[in-house]
């Protein structure tokens, strides 16, 4: 084994490890100097909703992955049934597939949000 191949992992983690750290300890810093401010604890859930993030991700997880479905379904019928290259028809049907099903996500997402 190369030194290279362990040296890569573990810096990966290690650089992922800070990331979160830098993060978490920041965020703390700054609750606590707005705490001693007088500040009404409050302001921390300003930007959270009641429990609809995980809807949001949900529905449009799903709607990505029904257009990525599609998308390789649509590729499959035109390579069998036309003279395009497949490796052109493919790709492309894929990601304009995603795009449409994460379109139509956030319509979803926005119409859910709403009500």
């Amino acid at each position: 084994m190369e030194p290279g191949e362990v040296i890569i992992p573990i810096t990966f983690f290690a650089v992922v490890f800070g990331v979160f750290y830098l993060y978490i300890s920041s965020r703390n810093k700054e609750r606590l100097a707005l705490i001693e401010k007088g500040a009404d604890a409050s302001i921390f859930n300003l930007g959270k909703r009641s429990g609809s993030s995980w809807k949001v991700t949900v529905i449009n997880l799903a709607f990505l992955l029904m257009g990525i479905g599609l998308g390789v379904l649509f590729a499959n019928i035109l390579d069998t049934y036309s003279s395009l290259d497949e490796d052109a028809v493919y790709p492309a049907m894929i990601f304009l597939m995603a795009g449409v099903g994460l379109y139509v996500g956030y319509t979803q997402t926005k119409k859910a949000l709403d009500n």
